[in-house]
């Protein structure tokens, strides 16, 4: 497994970063704007020439299409956004989670920068990091070590941007690790249980972590969240361009 430090002087120095960069624009995030983030949208140029390769990512994707939404894949898209979605899905063989601030994560880092007290001083693991936006969020609100894992190499060169672009500490792990047990204080993880297969392998691994389990969990159509092990802890309506409204209300779950 991949792990490194991205701090306020690393980040974007190897063919993952730069490609990250180049897709991408440095902005504020809609529900947490004292947050930027590297991410993708309609205005941003892409580049032609090939993407850098990375290793399949260990839950099966189905092949892209030009239909709207993302169905068992994630969560719908616009029509503008779609364009750039798809576009980046087709060259990456994958769907570019690191280049959007989804709801549920934009959720579970705006209600951890309002509850401080819920990492300050711990240990961290933003599980399924994609732009690292929650990790960001977690160094932020004073935890004593995060660190965000993603299986793939694009996520963790975005995580390693972002957390540079915000002057904060995140340590970025690589690898699959939903077959392990957790050590750390507090587990994180936005939008984790859009299909099945995926919720199958996370629950049994939030499980078995000893401390504090948050969930960030967009309201679909589409879920698999087993909601009898979970308490709500709180609910936001938030703006996501690639949700199937204006705002989307998503609930803050901990596992009970």
């Amino acid at each position: 497994m991949e792990e490194f430090t991205a701090s306020g002087d690393s980040g974007g120095s190897d063919e993952f970063g730069r490609f990250v960069r180049a897709h991408t624009t440095l902005g504020p995030v809609p529900y947490v704007p004292e947050i930027r983030l590297h991410l993708a949208g309609p205005a941003t140029a892409a580049p032609a020439g090939p993407a850098p390769a990375a290793e399949p990512a260990p839950i099966a994707e189905p092949a892209p299409s030009r239909e709207p939404g993302l169905g068992a894949a994630g969560p719908q898209a616009e029509s503008g956004e779609d364009d750039r979605l798809y576009e980046m899905w087709e060259r990456l063989g994958r769907l570019p989670f690191w280049a959007y601030a989804w709801a549920g994560g934009q959720a579970l880092a705006r209600h951890v920068l309002d509850h401080p007290e819920l990492v300050r001083g711990r240990s961290v693991l933003d599980l399924a990091g994609g732009s690292g936006l929650v990790a960001v969020a977690a160094a932020l609100a004073g935890a004593a070590r995060v660190t965000s894992n993603d299986v793939d190499p694009h996520a963790l060169a975005a995580t390693a941007l972002n957390a540079r672009a915000n002057g904060v500490t995140v340590t970025v792990l690589g690898g699959d690790l939903l077959d392990s047990t957790p050590a750390e204080e507090v587990i994180l993880a936005g939008d984790v249980f859009y299909e099945r297969p995926l919720a199958r392998r996370v629950m049994p691994f939030l499980e078995r972590a000893g401390g504090t389990v948050l969930i960030g969990h967009p309201e679909r159509a589409c879920s698999y969240l087993p909601r009898d092990r979970f308490q709500p802890a709180g609910r936001h309506l938030v703006p996501a361009p690639l949700e199937n409204a204006l705002v989307t209300a998503t609930t803050i779950w901990r596992l009970v």
